[in-house]
């Protein structure tokens, strides 16, 4: 297999099941967001993934990898990307009307980064030609990377959504401890994999006990109204 088609599969492997999430995440909208607008926070993800880079190796000169610290700043790296990705596009739009439309557009540059984050670990293992590598990366990154990005992006969104009829100022400290606590939940998450590489069922039943709640949350998020909204 030549480097270019290795390059194409890998990119494949890493687009296709993003766009799958998106498609399945932008269904929880009741009203649809401006397609441009979605395309626009979704290459955004992508092209954050070019700063994340040389981020993180510059971590790695002054910390071990899997070490707290290292694990902690790449974790906050990739959080504070993906929310930029987001906020630059999209969340200081007219189309953030209702509150979960920032949760939407953040769930978007999430799986962006995610996609181009997947086909680089997909590089290596498409290169080996071991197909038994390559079916557990796709695994892995399908089922618990792909939604832990997902997860943390939403911590953000419901944070934003429970503030979206408040003050500037009680939206900018809602914002702060939504990436927070989604830098945190990414720290463990991480620092969890690390510890059961070899246990996928239990990494994935972890990610789905998130998804679950998170999807249960945003249907709350879902009903916030204004004062001045009709019931």
């Amino acid at each position: 297999m030549g480097n270019v088609e290795i390059l194409v599969y890998a990119l494949l492997g890493g687009i296709i099941p993003a766009l799958i999430w998106l498609e399945f995440w932008l269904r929880e909208e009741t009203h649809h967001e401006p397609r441009g607008l979605i395309l626009g926070c979704f290459f955004a993800g992508m092209l954050s993934v070019i700063f994340a880079i040389p981020l993180e190796q510059a971590v790695l000169v002054y910390f071990p990898t899997h070490t707290f610290y290292s694990i902690f700043l790449w974790a906050a790296i990739e959080e504070l990307l993906k929310f930029g990705a987001a906020y630059f596009v999209a969340l200081k739009t007219r189309f953030i009307d209702e509150p979960i439309d920032a949760t939407m557009y953040l769930i978007t540059a999430a799986l962006g980064f995610s996609a181009i984050e997947n086909m680089l670990f997909l590089v290596q293992p498409l290169a080996d030609g071991h197909i038994g590598e390559i079916i557990k990366t796709l695994n892995l990154r399908f089922v618990g990377a792909s939604l832990l990005h997902v997860v943390s992006a939403c911590v953000i969104g419901i944070f934003l959504g429970a503030a979206f009829y408040k003050n500037e100022k009680t939206k900018k400290i809602a914002g702060a401890f939504g990436i927070i606590l989604a830098i945190s939940l990414h720290t463990a998450f991480n620092s969890f994999i690390i510890e059961n590489d070899n246990n996928l069922f239990k990494v994935f039943s972890v990610v789905w006990v998130g998804i679950i709640a998170i999807i249960l949350i945003l249907e709350k998020i879902k009903k916030i109204k204004g004062i001045n909204s009709h019931i």
